[in-house]
């Protein structure tokens, strides 16, 4: 039993689709008694984040994640010449509206707060009011890909540049005990299992490069953005590419086993 004196927050990583494991961790978490008292997510976290603080249960976020996934999120592509992205993100925001409708930050069951970043200052920009669709759109906006999102007069991109695992956010936030999820796994670790196998490596297209780029900026920065973290669950997903929401059952799979990994630390912690 966890002491309910402790204010326990869940810091959920970016990692595109291997941030769907995030739900695989939520899962084990509510089933072995661990209460999340707030929640700080950035980009893929951001949104399985939101979902949970909003209330929706386990197998709903479930299903809409294999739903979306299945269809490998093509049919959100708006392809065009927008000014600031490959893609315009119109649909984006229309499957975040019908998600989470006009409901802000402050309706939801458990405090939440999403991180993006500033493209004109590098500044970290921590959302926390006003409508949860329009943080969640900022907070993934990932550079070069998806067109900036303009929220409050600030141009933001994804939060995984500045802060891409929020531990220091739920700090600000209150909590005293902190469960950081990582799914950026580290570039020299993917290239190692790389080597293992006997796979040929395909030159990168457009959209390789640019995720790569982000996400080896990401996996360095996240080494830094879990410092003070408690408790750090690193789901064993090096295997699965940034595009491969297909694979959610698989994501979220290897969420729960890392978190039932850690429970036995997490409890001892607690108690």
């Amino acid at each position: 039993m966890q002491s309910r004196e402790r204010k326990i927050g869940l810091a959920l990583g970016s990692g595109a689709a291997r941030g769907l494991a995030h739900i695989g961790v939520l899962e084990t978490l509510q089933r072995e008694g661990i209460h999340i008292d707030m929640i700080a997510g950035t980009s893929m976290g951001s949104l399985v984040g939101a979902l949970y603080a909003q209330g929706k249960n386990i197998n709903q976020i479930k299903k809409l994640a294999i739903d979306l996934g299945s269809k490998r999120f093509s049919f959100l592509l708006d392809l065009g010449l927008p000014k600031t992205g490959l893609i315009r993100g119109r649909r984006v925001e229309d499957v975040l509206k019908l998600t989470f409708g006009d409901a802000e930050f402050r309706d939801l069951d458990i405090p939440f707060a999403c991180v993006a970043t500033d493209i004109e200052s590098g500044e970290e920009v921590v959302i926390k009011q006003g409508l949860v669709r329009d943080g969640i759109r900022a907070s993934g906006s990932i550079p070069v890909i998806l067109a900036v999102a303009k929220w409050r007069g600030k141009y933001l991109v994804d939060g995984v540049l500045v802060n891409p695992v929020p531990v220091s956010i739920l700090r600000e936030m209150g909590a005293d005990f902190i469960i950081a999820v990582n799914v950026t796994p580290d570039a020299q670790e993917r290239l190692y299992e790389a080597s293992e196998g006997e796979m040929q490596v395909k030159e990168p297209n457009i959209f390789n490069v640019i995720m790569q780029t982000v996400y080896i900026i990401g996996s360095q920065r996240a080494k830094f953005s879990m410092v003070g973290a408690d408790v750090i669950i690193e789901p064993q997903v090096t295997h699965i590419g940034w595009g491969d929401f297909h694979r959610a059952s698989e994501c979220i799979l290897q969420g729960e086993l890392a978190a039932q990994d850690s429970i036995l630390e997490i409890k001892r912690k607690l108690a």
